[in-house]
């Protein structure tokens, strides 16, 4: 027991407080703590090359990474390798896992940003149950600094002295506590100078850059506007220790412009945002903030009854010229148009827009079902049914699987996973319903009509126009040009998988829309013979009947 007590006290007593221990305990235990204090020194050795090698790694990692832009990307591979080598021997460092953070984002890597972030993610769910699964995977992600700050408040707790006189109550022996004074004034004067959501703050700046690649759009604006928030309190408690002509506006841009990124304080992560940075992290910002505020705009013109008014603002997102737009947004934004092209009784621009949103996401459940349901009040039952068919692969995946398709943060357009039972069920009853209809021979009645858009009896220049526009709008060559702006984060599909995806919808689309005008054309010109061989009876009947009038032989005086 003694022995044991000695082995513990090793490793906190400083070696200047051994020779007052081997003097009261005796020449039989000397050896034993001798051989202690040995190890002790060889792990500090030890401890101390770990960090030496772990420095090396980081910095030869950081300069490879600050001359990506100047090489075109640089060698982010390996600066990625460097890094997981020095995680490998110290896996919560905070400044190596900023630094995979940061290379990961250089590589377009995002998804494994935020896997590697996602309880930081807002809209994520956490996939613990209670307080202590919750508070297990918070400390876990957690970082070194907030090791200590939580092994601080455990030290420093108002319940120890509490606990120590109800020990004494008791009768209980108090056990004997030994505190190594450096280590506690250098946590109790860390805690007093730093705050430790310092030591966190690139976490929602880098995180933020990703959910906004990935498509995560409100995420990205909280997470951008939590470490911007951060980064300013960081830069005001930096700023009271200077002396008053460092206030200048060129040394304060100098002090800014001088921190590198990645270059750490001692708890292990920068203070201050580089100017660069934070210049790209405002503007990233406001161009989130401009889309969500035209989505917005979009979604109240639809719900107000204002189709029309909705399309502009979605055709304002997704034909900008200015930024990025990333492919799940993007396709969002697709459904969202094609309701508003939808309630404004353009079902062949609706249709379309549901083919481009499934060329970017094939299992992209509010497009599906919003194609289907257009196929059917179009009257292409066949068409319909092979979307709903696809649709039901998706649901028996996801409850095979307890998950929507796609990570648990993809956004999947408001659809979750409790509604997917009673949504199979529906399904099911629809698919046997629309079969049922397509045997009796409901499935050839499309109603090309509503496909162009013109009303019944309409006159030849009127489908023509209606031809033309569409024609002109989606024929396939067209059809490829959405994808140029659009930033494509999904590793199993390139841009030329989506092209030819929205080439090979846009060409059946285009030939319902011929076979509709022929049909429609046909109809038209029975309609105008038919109207001409009235003309003709209309003017051949005056004729008749004075023909057929009889001539009086004596005509009155």
């Amino acid at each position: 027991m003694l022995c044991s007590a000695l082995a513990f006290l090793s490793c906190f007593v400083p070696p200047k407080i051994h020779p007052f221990l081997l003097s009261r305990i005796g020449p039989s235990i000397s050896l034993f703590v001798q051989e202690s204090n040995l190890v002790w020194q060889k792990s500090h050795a030890c401890f101390a090359m770990y960090a030496q090698v772990i420095d090396r790694y980081l910095r030869e990692a950081r300069a490879i990474l600050a001359a990506a832009p100047e090489s075109g990307g640089g060698d982010a591979v390996a600066a990625l390798g460097l890094i997981d080598a020095a995680l490998e021997l110290s896996p919560r460092m905070e400044a190596a896992l900023e630094l995979r953070a940061r290379a990961l984002l250089a590589l377009r890597r995002y998804r494994e940003v935020a896997e590697m972030l996602r309880d930081y993610i807002p809209s994520c769910g956490k996939s613990c149950s209670g307080e202590d699964a919750s508070s297990s995977s918070s400390l876990s992600s957690s970082s070194s600094g907030d090791l200590g700050t939580i092994s601080r408040a455990k030290l420093l707790s108002p319940e120890r002295h509490r606990s120590d006189a109800a020990e004494t109550d008791r009768g209980t022996a108090r056990s004997f506590r030994c505190f190594d004074v450096s280590e506690l004034k250098r946590r109790v004067l860390a805690g007093l100078s730093k705050n430790p959501n310092t030591d966190t703050q690139w976490r929602y700046l880098v995180l933020g850059e990703a959910c906004f690649h990935l498509g995560l759009i409100e995420d990205a604006m909280v997470l951008l506007q939590t470490g911007r928030r951060l980064a300013s309190a960081a830069f005001r408690r930096e700023s009271v220790c200077w002396s008053e002509d460092s206030f200048s506006s060129s040394t304060v841009a100098a002090a800014v412009a001088s921190v590198p990124s990645g270059n750490a304080s001692k708890s292990g992560s920068a203070f201050i945002i580089p100017a660069v940075e934070s210049e790209a992290m405002s503007q990233l910002l406001a161009h989130v903030k401009l889309l969500l505020r035209r989505r917005t705009a979009a979604m109240a013109a639809l719900d107000a009854g204002l189709p029309a008014e909705a399309v502009r603002h979605f055709s304002k997102i997704l034909e900008a010229r200015r930024g990025v737009l990333p492919h799940t947004f993007a396709a969002a934004c697709l459904v969202g148009r094609a309701a508003s092209f939808q309630a404004g009784g353009r079902p062949a621009d609706a249709i379309a827009d549901c083919n481009r949103a499934l060329a970017l996401d094939p299992a992209y459940i509010p497009a599906l079902r919003a194609r289907a349901d257009l196929l059917q009040s179009v009257g292409a039952l066949s068409d319909s049914l092979r979307d709903l068919d696809h649709l039901k692969l998706l649901y028996d995946a996801a409850l095979r699987d307890g998950k929507l398709p796609g990570p648990r943060w993809r956004p999947q357009g408001g659809v979750r996973y409790r509604e997917i039972a009673g949504a199979h069920r529906k399904l099911i009853a629809r698919i046997q319903g629309l079969r049922s209809r397509a045997a009796v021979g409901e499935g050839c009645n499309i109603d090309y009509y509503a496909l162009l858009g013109v009303r019944r009896g309409c006159t030849r220049s009127e489908l023509e126009r209606a031809h033309l526009l569409l024609s002109l709008k989606l024929k396939p060559d067209r059809a490829v040009v959405f994808g140029e702006r659009l930033e494509l984060v999904d590793e199993h599909r390139d841009l030329e998988a989506v092209r030819d995806q929205a080439r090979m919808s846009a060409l059946l689309l285009y030939r319902m829309l011929q076979k509709g005008y022929s049909f429609i054309m046909s109809a038209v010109i029975d309609e105008e013979a038919a109207a001409r061989q009235r003309a003709k009876e209309a003017a051949a009947l005056p004729k008749q009947q004075q023909h057929a009038a009889p001539i009086p032989e004596n005509p009155p005086a």
